[in-house]
């Protein structure tokens, strides 16, 4: 699978606000972006990989929207790292001839349309959680509370190295002028903030935005054909041990160590050949357990690996370089932003964010709550 696929195109739409948009619009709005990059219109589209948590049949409504008729449709959803997992039947069906140009898109309207605590409430009568939903949970952020406790107690990690997290995030968004929040941000801004779960603040959480973000997947041996120069699928790998946090068996231990250590094994690489990573960083527990589990830093030093301004920018390892769900845009799953960002570096089109010199980069997905875990590697034609 090393190399055989190439994204041709990404887009983003209604990154942020966009009241009076459904889902389905959004998301066909950042499928024609995405098109247009690639020089493409829907017609040439015989491939759709989609998911939603709020629509059914999603693939049959997205279709129906752009106006399309696919030959190959995946609409699997295992929360935010569904984008991320999709480039896995996507390199699939591309590869064995079932269609010839995939589009992958998303998108929500959880700040203008449907909240995400209304959302919640009703996810959660759908399909309650026998061992945690008596105790009312306030889901998924209680989860992500328990497992940063766990870290802080396991191994003394710090609410400020925490903090360091959203911080650097904000660093990134400053210099990107499409993120929703751009505001200077403090470690004790960030502790200073409203607890909301200890000893995740609301600035250890993620934004509450609306957004769609959209790619074009295409055979390696088209990709040239395109007017952007393509990033080209250099190795994918998926986990996921659990559903709910209370069966986690570890929880200061995700499933990123086995979908990172695919990942790597399929593209011939190590952490140290990754010029940029792109998180899913839902809250700042995120950051640091998949740092340490991808293998850019050993279990437990985490904490100290933020901390030292290494992930912020100007730092050694340059991480969530659009800021990621904490300070650029997170419409309920964050997933598909993270390849976008990473397509956007290798193809030097980032702007002031730019890492200079970018031919790899990771773009890594969280589904659930720490659940689900997909890893992909992209690179430019130089290191194919």
């Amino acid at each position: 699978m090393r190399g055989g696929i190439a994204v041709a195109g990404v887009g983003l739409a209604g990154c942020g606000e966009a009241p009076g948009w459904s889902e389905t619009e959004i998301m066909a709005a950042a499928a024609r972006n995405a098109l247009a990059d690639a020089g493409l219109t829907t017609r040439e589209v015989d491939g759709l990989a989609v998911a939603s948590v709020n629509i059914f049949l999603v693939g049959l409504s997205v279709a129906e929207q752009l106006g399309i008729r696919p030959k190959f449709t995946d609409s699997t959803c295992v929360g935010g790292s569904s984008f991320v997992g999709h480039l896995i039947p996507a390199a699939l069906a591309l590869q064995a001839g079932l269609c010839d140009v995939l589009l992958v898109t998303y998108g929500s309207n959880q700040r203008t349309g449907v909240g995400r605590a209304e959302a919640g409430k009703y996810k959660m009568a759908l399909d309650p959680q026998p061992f945690e939903h008596p105790y009312k949970p306030f889901n998924p952020l209680t989860s992500y509370a328990l497992a940063a406790a766990r870290h802080m107690h396991q191994y003394g990690t710090t609410r400020e190295q925490l903090a360091g997290v959203a911080v650097a995030a904000r660093k990134w968004a400053q210099l990107n002028p499409e993120a929703f929040v751009r505001e200077p941000l403090t470690i004790a801004d960030v502790l200073g903030s409203r607890m909301v779960s200890d000893p995740l603040t609301v600035r250890d959480s993620c934004l509450v935005t609306d957004g769609g973000g959209a790619l074009v997947l295409v055979r390696a041996e088209r990709a040239r054909d395109f007017p952007k120069p393509p990033a080209y699928l250099l190795g994918v790998g998926a986990a996921h041990w659990h559903r709910q946090i209370s069966a986690m068996p570890d929880l200061t231990v995700t499933a990123a160590t086995e979908s990172g250590r695919r990942a790597f094994g399929m593209a011939g690489l190590k952490p140290a050949d990754v010029d940029v990573v792109e998180l899913y960083d839902a809250f700042t527990i995120n950051t640091i357990l998949f740092l340490e589990d991808l293998g850019f830093c050993a279990k437990g030093e985490g904490g100290a690996f933020v901390a030292s301004g290494r992930i912020a920018p100007g730092g050694a390892l340059p991480v969530n370089t659009n800021g990621g769900g904490l300070s650029c845009v997170h419409p309920g799953m964050y997933g598909i932003f993270t390849i976008i960002e990473a397509v956007r570096q290798l193809r030097a089109e980032a702007g002031a964010r730019q890492v200079k010199g970018a031919k790899v980069a990771l773009a890594h997905g969280n589904g659930g709550v720490l659940s689900s875990q997909i890893t992909a590697l992209f690179g430019t034609r130089d290191v194919l």
